[in-house]
């Protein structure tokens, strides 16, 4: 089998996925900069235009994982072309929205666009690059999630200066015409030969849509016991799904892949991981408000060292993972997160800007050393065939951690404990786990897989 793609086609196929990724990242981040104005212009209220991101990023979380099952079956560069032309053409329609029902349905369909493109890209990065490079591609594909996510704010605010709240959402237009033209460099991989579990993509889809959307409801919402009904549903839903998925050769719910130790450790460090980063980015801008008095142009200044020095520290991260064990990497990089995070929670009473931008910027280098290698454990230790659902657990989990974090955040708000030392002292507690989770993938009994499950695995020398 060929190890990645010949150059220059290499470099073709990089460029598209990097364009990809960050259309996606920049859309989900240019829409909170519009939430007011979107609120204004269609005469509702801002609790309501708060839906134009929470139905993006929940269709997002369901139809991570069926859209990769999906593209095993036909073909990942066919699915990563098909999400991104869906995008493109739902992105126009905002030009159109009058009304909010309107929107959420257009914004439902960028999701389903982003969510096809976004489960297959890490089984494309691991195609595209030779087995020794992948922790580098996933190094800059981390390093573009950080910049898109650093730009959004300031892209946003931008065009609503010059130009109504539609063209927010065509920012990201360019970047999916050029991921679709240079996609033809992608790698072709053969469709499946067993037919895609149509139930099962429907009861995964619901299992995450009913738990996630009762949680939020319990916290926003006005009935906890309708929220608790919703939870206990998607429970009941999942119990099943799990079930049924155990009897299935290649599930949707890739219960395959978590029965080995190694990933099933990645998969929680990296859950607990991101629960612990969205919570202190969440909490944060509350704080430096609220407590020590910033203004808002301010605190834009005092939250950008954490995506910039991820720019910088992901993708040397990633190439060390190709040398470093990921166990020890992210054992590294959590004890960092850890330190800085006691830190921010310890701040003094009248910071200086400068007492704020090297704690967050020594947080963010801590997340930045842990989230690459570890990512690059997950997708480089499933098997060829499997490397979609290794990549759909990658973004799932990114995406659920992200959500359970923005949830944990409203629940200390709301017990009046959210703008203060408490989040970044429980985000130092989750932060704790996902070092532990990643030390203890170190046995050697936990990383090599066994023998017969490495024969289409990358060398035991190669995923550490």
């Amino acid at each position: 089998m060929t190890d990645g793609l010949p150059l220059p086609r290499r470099y073709a196929a990089i460029a598209a996925l990097c364009l990809g990724t960050a259309l996606i990242i920049i859309d989900g981040g240019v829409a909170n900069i519009a939430l007011p104005t979107i609120a204004r212009d269609l005469k509702i209220d801002q609790s309501s235009a708060v839906t134009v991101v929470t139905v993006y990023q929940l269709m997002l979380v369901m139809l991570l994982l069926p859209f990769a099952g999906l593209g095993e079956r036909i073909g990942l560069k066919r699915m990563y072309q098909i999400g991104q032309m869906v995008f493109t053409v739902a992105t126009l329609l905002c030009f159109f929205a009058k009304s909010l029902p309107f929107l959420l349905i257009v914004r439902a369909a960028q999701a389903m666009g982003a969510a096809a493109a976004l489960s297959v890209s890490s089984a494309l990065i691991r195609s595209t690059y030779p087995a020794k490079q992948l922790g580098s591609g996933l190094g800059i594909n981390s390093a573009i999630v950080s910049a898109g996510a650093a730009l959004a704010p300031s892209l946003g605010g931008f065009i609503l200066g010059v130009a109504p709240w539609p063209w927010v959402f065509a920012s990201a237009v360019p970047f999916a015409i050029g991921s679709l033209i240079l996609g033809r460099a992608l790698p072709d991989t053969p469709p499946g030969d067993t037919p895609f579990d149509v139930l099962g993509g429907v009861m995964c889809a619901a299992t995450f849509g009913l738990i996630i959307g009762g949680l939020e409801t319990a916290v926003h919402g006005d009935s906890r016991v309708v929220s608790a009904a919703i939870v206990l549903t998607g429970v009941l839903v999942g119990y099943y799904f799990v079930r049924r998925e155990r009897g299935e050769t290649d599930p949707i719910l890739p219960i395959d892949l978590l029965e080995r130790p190694v990933l099933r450790l990645s998969v929680i460090g990296a859950y607990t991981a991101f629960i612990a980063s969205m919570t202190l980015i969440i909490s944060m801008p509350f704080r430096l408000t609220s407590e020590f008095g910033f203004t808002a142009p301010e605190m834009g200044l005092l939250m950008a060292p954490w995506p910039l020095t991820n720019i910088i520290v992901a993708p040397l991260s990633g190439w060390l993972s190709s040398r470093i064990p990921a166990g020890a990497l992210g054992g590294i990089g959590m004890a960092i997160s850890i330190v800085a995070l006691l830190l921010i929670a310890d701040m003094p009473a009248h910071p200086t800007h400068f007492d704020v931008i090297w704690r967050m910027a020594l947080c963010g280098g801590g997340f930045g050393t842990f989230l690459p290698p570890n990512a690059r454990l997950i997708i480089g230790s499933a098997p060829r065939e499997r490397a979609a659902a290794a990549g759909g657990l990658v973004s799932t989990t990114r995406l659920l951690g992200q959500t359970t974090g923005a949830t944990l955040v409203a629940a200390l708000l709301a017990l009046g404990i959210g703008g203060g030392a408490t989040p970044p002292l429980v985000a130092a507690g989750l932060a704790f786990i996902a070092g532990l989770c990643s030390l203890a993938r170190l046995r050697p009994s936990i990383r090599m897989p066994k023998t017969e499950e490495a024969a289409d695995v990358q060398p035991a020398s190669q995923v550490r």
